[in-house]
C-alpha cells in the first residue's frame, strides 16, 4: 500500500485569519472509494525551550481560548511570512513573549501537529544562554507572565498535567532526547 490518494478536486472553503479551509476529494488508489476531506492550511509553528546560564528554562503562562484557562508553556508561535523562516520566527518569539534573547539556536526536532487534517509543521529549537534583555512585545490579546523552572520542575508539571499543551510537551522530549544524546556523546554537547 505505497501508491498515495489522488485528490481530485479541492477547494478554499474558508478564511479565518490564523488559517484556511480547504475541501479535498481524495480517491483512494487500491478501492477507488471517494470522499471529501476538510483539511486546515495552517502556517507553520515554533516552539523555543530557552535555558539560561543558570540552567533555568524560561515558560510562559498564557490564557488560552480555546482551553478556557491559563496554560503554562515553552514560548512560541506562528511563523509569518516576514521571518524568513523558522529559527527566526522562534528568535522573535522568544523576544517578544518574553524579553529574552539568545545568540545561539540549535533546531531539535520537529513534529507534524494533526496531519490528518492539518498542513503544518511544528519546528522545535533550543536557544541558549538566553538573557533578558528587551521588554515583552506582546500582541493585542496577549497577557503573558515569564516564568522560570528547573528541569525537574518542568518533568514534574508535565507528569501531573500542569503542562498538557500536545506540542510543548513534543517541544520538551525533544529537549530530553538531545541532551540525553549529548550526555552520551551522540550530539553536540551543551555549552
Amino acid at each position: 500500500m505505497d501508491s498515495d490518494w489522488k485528490v481530485i478536486e479541492t477547494a478554499r472553503v474558508g478564511d479565518h485569519g490564523i488559517f484556511t479551509v480547504r475541501r479535498d476529494r481524495a480517491v483512494s488508489p487500491h478501492t477507488g472509494y471517494q470522499k471529501d476531506y476538510s483539511i486546515l492550511e495552517c502556517s507553520d509553528w515554533v516552539n523555543v525551550v530557552a535555558r539560561t546560564p543558570e540552567g533555568l528554562f524560561v515558560l510562559v503562562r498564557q490564557w488560552r481560548v480555546g482551553a478556557r484557562r491559563y496554560t503554562v508553556e515553552i514560548p512560541g508561535g506562528a511563523v509569518d511570512r516576514s521571518d524568513g523562516g523558522p529559527e527566526a520566527a522562534a528568535r522573535r518569539e522568544l523576544r517578544e513573549e518574553t524579553g529574552y534573547t539568545a545568540e545561539r539556536f540549535l533546531l531539535l526536532g520537529t513534529v507534524e501537529p494533526n496531519p490528518a487534517f492539518q498542513t503544518n509543521r511544528c519546528y522545535t529549537f533550543l536557544a541558549e544562554n538566553t538573557l533578558q534583555t528587551d521588554e515583552l512585545r506582546l500582541d493585542p490579546g496577549e497577557e503573558i507572565d515569564v516564568l522560570l523552572a528547573g528541569a525537574d520542575e518542568i518533568d514534574g508539571m508535565v507528569e501531573r498535567g500542569e503542562i498538557g499543551h500536545a506540542l510543548v510537551i513534543a517541544g520538551w522530549f525533544w529537549y530530553r532526547r538531545w541532551l540525553h544524546r549529548a550526555r552520551e556523546g551522540g550530539e553536540e554537547k551543551p555549552r
